[in-house]
């Protein structure tokens, strides 16, 4: 028999809710990550944010799959836990921290009925320490995890055969994964308040 030479179609999803502080760590990393990293044609980075049962059709057709979120592992705020493959959904819905979290247990939960499940399964969470703070910016502690959550992504796209490639220089602000003024730099430079009505 002969094995296929097609490479595995890997996508690397940032989901959680940047109006909540450091309910936006996956997005604000998925984001840095295609600032700073080129990927392979085979590779796919996504802002999944709080779309829930809405991801479905993208994880089915991803082979692997790479989640950067917020998940209380009841550690020490801005801690970085990595989770692979079967132990994935057991620390996306170890304890409701918010709507989206549930909702993506549930989209793999789909995904699998569905018969369409990734072969591989990476989760790069980081310990929140604020989840009430409306319109606030990441902590801290979680902040400082951006670099070391891609940096992790960028090991086990290496170790899936599919390495990013360090850019020669981030791309600018009018290159950002998210568009309508709500990437990190122009989210953070204006009042809280303004932030959440630019939303709107």
């Amino acid at each position: 028999m002969t094995r296929s030479t097609t490479p595995p179609r890997i996508l690397v999803l940032g989901i959680g809710n940047i109006l909540w502080a450091d309910e936006g760590f996956g997005v604000r990393v998925v984001e840095e990550f295609h600032r700073r990293y080129a990927v392979p044609d085979n590779v796919t980075l996504l802002d999944g944010g709080t779309q829930g049962l809405y991801l479905v059709n993208f994880i089915q057709e991803a082979d692997y799959l790479v989640v950067f979120d917020a998940i209380d592992y009841g550690l020490e705020p801005g801690t970085l836990k990595l989770v692979f493959d079967e132990e994935v959904p057991k620390f996306t819905g170890i304890k409701k921290m918010s709507l989206h979290q549930t909702g993506f247990q549930e989209v793999l939960s789909a995904a699998d009925l569905l018969g369409q499940y990734p072969e591989r399964l990476a989760l790069v969470g980081c310990q929140p320490k604020d989840l009430e703070d409306w319109g606030g910016p990441l902590t801290e502690p979680v902040r400082g995890q951006i670099g070391p959550a891609i940096e992790a992504a960028c090991a086990i796209l290496a170790g899936w055969g599919a390495p990013a490639t360090a850019r020669s220089a981030p791309l600018a602000e009018t290159d950002a994964l998210l568009g309508n003024d709500i990437d990190l730099a122009r989210y953070e430079r204006r009042e809280p308040a303004d932030a959440v009505d630019g939303l709107r």
